[in-house]
């Protein structure tokens, strides 16, 4: 029987509920389980997923919701039991007592000199908090999503008018004077500056110049509709401008899904314009030249690889990691590639597609690409993640992708990506080890062969430990490649086909028609060589990575 259980006056991080809620839902005694605070869109979530009961309608925002379906009233009492043990694990064990902030009058009188609102409550609310951040004169890094494009555009432009940034909407990673915010990986601090409208593209990108021996001075999220025409690049432009005249960094790479021509034109004008060697990456666009002092880039890793060797003072051609060659040739001819980053699937599909003579774009709603053979699939998307964690942190919908191999005959390769970092599974290796191993032994029952293909996106100063990560995934017969270009070629090899990637010669830098960059403004320049002191608005478990790396938070419980 489904219950409703309300918790009033219980705020909970969304990130820890969600995890409880997949730990529930492995357990016997549980048919199903869903738990979170009850806000509207949470409220409509519920009764989406089929969990309505008249019951719902009492919860309010700072409610915690249990939406449970057991079969006893022991089994309910157990299961609220392991919920109450599991909550009070997350809580400070300190014992002191802190003032709650809630308020952003608070929240300024606790840290009157705040520069940057880390902003993550519901899509809907979002707009409003960032305004807030901006008339408090911070800075605002929004992971929300779903903000209408008409207030994109309006808080850009506020922020432009008084000299700050509005990161994202949508922003899930970011570097700031070498402080990772939200998603994101320990990188080496450097003189490479990023830029990106794409929240995996900037982790691969910087986790690569980190093994190459280069460090990232910051890596700013634009938000992936930044370069639209409806917002025209505000947040990317002037981030391009305060990177050039930023004097620890050398180096400038920007990345993007590819924008509205006339965004792009715009975009490069000003790259055109800049003083320091710069790389541009538009995903899915394949460039023939490169400029004098800038580089056009067909992928991640010769973004990365480019930027370290123009820092390093090296030749500048990109020489693409190696393709694995593999004993255990597929019995199927279909690559199939289940992604939790984005970017990374978007950029697997285009590759197959270059590779495959595939026509763009010809792909079914839920898939980056979908073939007779062949299908790349972002599990983050929304429509895979709607109440449920992100791959990133949950194992349960890739294991069940895993485990589905087993029923089509034609699958040759899977290829999958681990993102360590913050906010990324403790442990993804092993959380998805139990379901290859189950696959491998009932594949090897139907005579089959299919390879499994990794890609690691991490450091070695990730807290999962990006080495034995690698140990866990080779020890059961995964192939764990060094990036994802490797891994897609690599899979390409084993059904016997070819990516072809091209030499660039370098051609005179064509002329911009601006007289002069415009000037950064002083809040922008303080933001990038300085460690900024943020107000984290929603989302608690944000606060790790900033105060793991000894910057100043103060949690606002929105």
């Amino acid at each position: 029987m489904l219950q409703t259980i309300i918790k009033k006056n219980s705020y909970q991080d969304s990130v820890v509920l969600m995890l409880l809620t997949s730990k529930l839902n492995q357990l016997d005694e549980v048919s199903r389980v869903s738990i979170m605070m009850g806000t509207p869109s949470n409220i409509d979530i519920f009764r989406a997923s089929g969990f309505d009961t008249p019951e719902l309608s009492d919860a309010s925002s700072n409610d915690m919701v249990i939406m449970l379906e057991v079969s006893s009233e022991d089994d309910k009492e157990k299961v609220l039991s392991i919920i109450d043990e599991e909550l009070s694990s997350t809580q400070d064990g300190s014992g002191e007592v802190e003032e709650t902030i809630n308020s952003w009058a608070k929240a300024m009188k606790k840290a009157p000199d705040a520069s940057v609102a880390l902003i993550s409550v519901p899509g809907e609310y979002a707009a409003l908090e960032i305004e807030q951040a901006l008339d408090n004169d911070l800075h605002a890094f929004v992971f929300s999503d779903n903000v209408a494009i008409e207030d994109e555009r309006r808080l850009k432009e506020k922020a432009h008018d008084k000299g700050l940034l509005v990161m994202g909407p949508d922003c899930g990673t970011g570097v700031i004077h070498s402080i990772p915010l939200a998603f994101t990986n320990n990188i080496r601090k450097g003189k490479i500056g990023v830029i990106g409208a794409s929240g995996t593209g900037i982790q691969e990108v910087t986790t690569l110049i980190h093994r190459y021996g280069q460090g990232v001075t910051n890596a700013i999220g634009t938000g992936g509709r930044d370069l639209s025409t409806e917002v025209g690049a505000i947040s990317m432009l002037d981030s391009i401008v305060a990177l050039n005249d930023n004097p620890d960094t050398e180096v400038i790479v920007v990345i993007s899904k590819p924008p509205a021509k006339e965004v792009e034109e715009k975009v490069l004008n000003v790259l055109r314009k800049v003083d320091k060697p710069v790389v541009t990456l538009f995903l899915g666009t394949k460039p023939t030249f490169h400029e004098e002092n800038l580089y056009h880039a067909y992928t991640l890793e010769e973004a990365a690889q480019l930027s370290a060797k123009l820092l390093s003072k090296e030749e500048v051609v990109y020489t693409p990691s190696p393709i694995i060659n593999l004993e255990n040739k597929p019995t199927g001819k279909g690559i199939k590639g289940f992604y939790s980053g984005g970017t990374l699937a978007y950029e697997a599909a285009f590759l197959l597609e270059d590779a495959l003579g595939i026509e763009h774009g010809s792909s079914p709603e839920g898939f980056t690409l979908k073939t007779d053979l062949h299908e790349v699939i972002d599990l983050g998307d929304d429509m895979y993640t709607k109440g449920k964690p992100h791959p990133m942190i949950d194992p349960e919908i890739r294991i069940n992708k895993i485990k589905s191999v087993v029923e089509d005959a034609d699958t040759g390769v899977v290829v999958f990506d681990v993102v360590l970092g913050y906010g990324a599974h403790d442990d993804m290796a092993s959380a998805l080890k139990p379901a290859i191993v189950e696959a491998q032994k009932e594949l090897e029952k139907q005579n089959r062969q299919v390879n499994f293909v990794s890609v690691l996106v991490g450091t070695d100063e990730d807290p999962q430990g990006m080495d034995e990560q690698k140990r866990i995934l080779e020890e059961i017969g995964v192939t764990v490649c060094e990036n994802n270009v490797q891994a897609i070629r690599t899979a390409l090899n084993q059904v016997g086909a070819t990516l072809e990637l091209l030499e660039k010669d370098v051609k005179p830098k064509q002329a911009s028609d601006l007289e002069q960059l415009p000037e950064t403004s002083a809040k922008l320049a303080e933001l990038l060589t300085e460690d900024p002191k943020i107000i984290n608005v929603g989302l608690q478990s944000f606060t790790k990575s900033i105060i793991d790396n000894k910057a100043d938070v103060v949690q606002f419980d929105w």
